[in-house]
C-alpha cells in the first residue's frame, strides 16, 4: 500500500476496472467547460448577498421544508456528533474561517435542492442533513477552487459560464454548486450503506432506515443522486460532467467489491485499497479536482489536486476502519463493532490476522468468515489487535497517506488556504489518536 498518484493505471478486479483516479476520465472539447444551460435557478441562491428562503442572515442554522411539513433545523458545517465544541471542530477551524460566505451559500443550495413536492424525501434528507456532520468533501471543492483563483479573471472563449447572464443568477457561483453536488453524492451513498450494512447509528443519531424504513431511505438516495446529476449538467462543462459521474460509477464499483470480499480473510491489502479507493477516496479525487476546473488552470494543478484528495480520502478512510475498534460511540457516530459484526475485511483485520498463531488465525476464521460471534467475541478481536499493534499500524498508514496529500499541494503558493487544506490532512490523522 503506497501513496498513489494521478499517473497510476487503474486496476483490473475480478468485477471488472475501477477507475481509480478521476484525473483520468475524458477532457471536453474546446469551449464546454464553464457554460451553464440551466434557466432561472431553483437553488435559492441569491445576487444581493442575502439569505435564500429559510436561510437566516447570520449564518445559522437553516430551515428546511416541504409544503405543509414542519421546518427542519439544518446545522452549519463542521457540527460533529454530540453538537459540541470539539477538538475536530477546532482543527477544521481555519479552514471555515476562510470558507464561511462560500459554505453559507453552499448550505443554502443544498437546502433549497432538497426540497421536493413529495413531503418525504425532504423529510428524509433533513433527517440526515440535521444530524450533522463536518460537510468535509463540499469544503474540499470550494477550498481548492479558491486555491486555484476561482472565479477567473475571465471565462474560456465560447463559454459564458460565470457572467450572470448565463442563467445561474449570480456570477462566481460554480464551486458553489458543485459543492453541494459533491454533498448530495455523498448523503446518497450514506442513505444506501445504512441500509446495505442494516445500520441503526449515523452520526450518533437514528439513522435514516431506522427512522423511516429501509425502502423510503434508498428511494430517497436515489433522488440525490438524480439532484446531483441535474447540478452536474446544470454546469455545463463534460469536464465536470466526466470527473463527477465517473466518481459515482466508482463509488459503487467500491462498495459492490467490498462486498464481494466479505467475510474473506484471504482478501490481499491491494484489494483492500481498491475498496477504499473506491468507495471513499474518489470522492475526494473528484471533489478536489473539479476545483482546479472550475478556475480554469492547467492539467498539472487538475491532477495535483486529484492526488491530494485521492491520498487524504484513503487516509480518512484508513483512519474511519481503525476507529471501528478503537473510538468509542460518541466519538465514531455509530455503533463501534459495527465492521467485526458484518464481517467486513478492513486493514486492522487483515494484519491482526496474519500476525496471529493458529490459534488467533482460527478466532479470525470463526468470527469473520464463519460469521459466527459471541457477545465477548469483539473484546477478543480488540486484544488481538492490541496484542499485534494493528491499530497502530493502521494509523500508521494513513499517516503515511495524509503526508503523500501535503506533498500534493506543493506547487501551488504557500497562502493560508493551502495551510488550513494541509491541516485538513492532519487533522484526518490526529482525530484518531
Amino acid at each position: 500500500m503506497v501513496p498513489v498518484t494521478a499517473a497510476d493505471a487503474s486496476r483490473e478486479t475480478p468485477l471488472g476496472v475501477i477507475a481509480s483516479q478521476p484525473s483520468l476520465a475524458p477532457s471536453a472539447g474546446p469551449g464546454t467547460d464553464g457554460a451553464h444551460t440551466d434557466g432561472a435557478r431553483t437553488d435559492g441562491v441569491r445576487t444581493d448577498g442575502g439569505p435564500a428562503d429559510g436561510a437566516p442572515a447570520d449564518g445559522g442554522p437553516l430551515a428546511v421544508a416541504a409544503p405543509g411539513v414542519p421546518p427542519v433545523s439544518v446545522p452549519p458545517a463542521a457540527v460533529v456528533p454530540g453538537g459540541s465544541a470539539t477538538a475536530d471542530e477546532d482543527a477544521l477551524s481555519a479552514l471555515l474561517a476562510l470558507l464561511g460566505a462560500d459554505l453559507e451559500a453552499c448550505n443554502r443550495a443544498i437546502v433549497a435542492r432538497m426540497d421536493s413536492p413529495v413531503r418525504l424525501i425532504p423529510q428524509l434528507a433533513a433527517h440526515l442533513v440535521a444530524a450533522g456532520g463536518k460537510r468535509l468533501r463540499p469544503m474540499l471543492t470550494l477550498a481548492c477552487a479558491r486555491l486555484c483563483g476561482y472565479p477567473p479573471g475571465e471565462a474560456p472563449a465560447g463559454a459564458p459560464g460565470d457572467t450572470p447572464e448565463d442563467g445561474t443568477g449570480a456570477a462566481g457561483l460554480r464551486h458553489v454548486h458543485l459543492a453541494a453536488c459533491v454533498e448530495f453524492i455523498h448523503t446518497a451513498t450514506l442513505l444506501h450503506d445504512d441500509v446495505v450494512d442494516e445500520s441503526r447509528l449515523r452520526r450518533g443519531q437514528a439513522s435514516a432506515n431506522a427512522v423511516f424504513g429501509n425502502k423510503a431511505s434508498v428511494l430517497v438516495g436515489d433522488f440525490l443522486f438524480a439532484r446531483a446529476f441535474q447540478l452536474m449538467v446544470e454546469d455545463g462543462s463534460l469536464r465536470v460532467l466526466a470527473i463527477l459521474s465517473q466518481a459515482a460509477a466508482t463509488i459503487a464499483e467500491g462498495e459492490v467489491l467490498q462486498l464481494a470480499t466479505q467475510n474473506d480473510l484471504g482478501t490481499p491489502e491491494d484489494r483492500y485499497l481498491d475498496v477504499i479507493r473506491g468507495k471513499t477516496a474518489a470522492l475526494f479525487a473528484a471533489a478536489c479536482e473539479v476545483g482546479a476546473v472550475v478556475a480554469a488552470r492547467p492539467a498539472a494543478e487538475e491532477a495535483a489536486l486529484a492526488d491530494f484528495g485521492m491520498n487524504l480520502g484513503i487516509a480518512f478512510q484508513l483512519v474511519d476502519d481503525a476507529l471501528d475498534y478503537a473510538a468509542d460511540q460518541v466519538l465514531l457516530g455509530k455503533t463501534v463493532g459495527d465492521d467485526f459484526r458484518e464481517g467486513k475485511i478492513t486493514l486492522p483485520v487483515l494484519l491482526a490476522n496474519a500476525a496471529g498463531d493458529a490459534a488467533e488465525r482460527s478466532f479470525w476464521q470463526r468470527t469473520i468468515e464463519a460469521s459466527e460471534q459471541t457477545e465477548a467475541d469483539l473484546d477478543t478481536a480488540l486484544a488481538l489487535m492490541s496484542r499485534h499493534g494493528a491499530i497502530a499500524a493502521t494509523l500508521d498508514r494513513a499517516g503515511s497517506y495524509a503526508a503523500a496529500a501535503q506533498a500534493a499541494l506543493g506547487m501551488f503558493p504557500d497562502t493560508p488556504l493551502r495551510r488550513a487544506l494541509a491541516g485538513v490532512c492532519d487533522y484526518t490523522v490526529r482525530r484518531a489518536r
